[in-house]
């Protein structure tokens, strides 16, 4: 799903609201959850998941074209655990 298939959706579910303010909403939604990921905050959204960055430490890759090791420097990155009502709607 993109983004203008979710905003075509909430936008024929709430008539009262143009495809704009909708378009709106969900950019502020979207801004919202990377401002707190970005701040190293945890987001709980029940009944679907939660979103919480994870600190990867560095480590000694191998290109594997030319075999030469290549460090790699330390990550953060989104992880992302499914609801129980997710995982048995998925798994029906």
């Amino acid at each position: 799903m993109k983004k203008s298939d979710l905003i075509e959706k909430v936008s024929a579910k709430i008539e009262y609201l143009t495809k704009k303010q909708v378009e709106t909403i969900v950019d502020m939604v979207f801004e919202y959850m990377k401002d707190k990921l970005s701040k190293g905050e945890k987001i709980e959204l029940r009944g679907f998941g939660n979103f919480k960055v994870k600190e990867r430490n560095a480590r000694i890759a191998r290109n594997p074209k030319t075999g030469e090791t290549v460090e790699v420097p330390p990550q953060k990155s989104i992880h992302f655990k499914m609801s129980k009502a997710l995982k048995d709607a998925i798994n029906k």
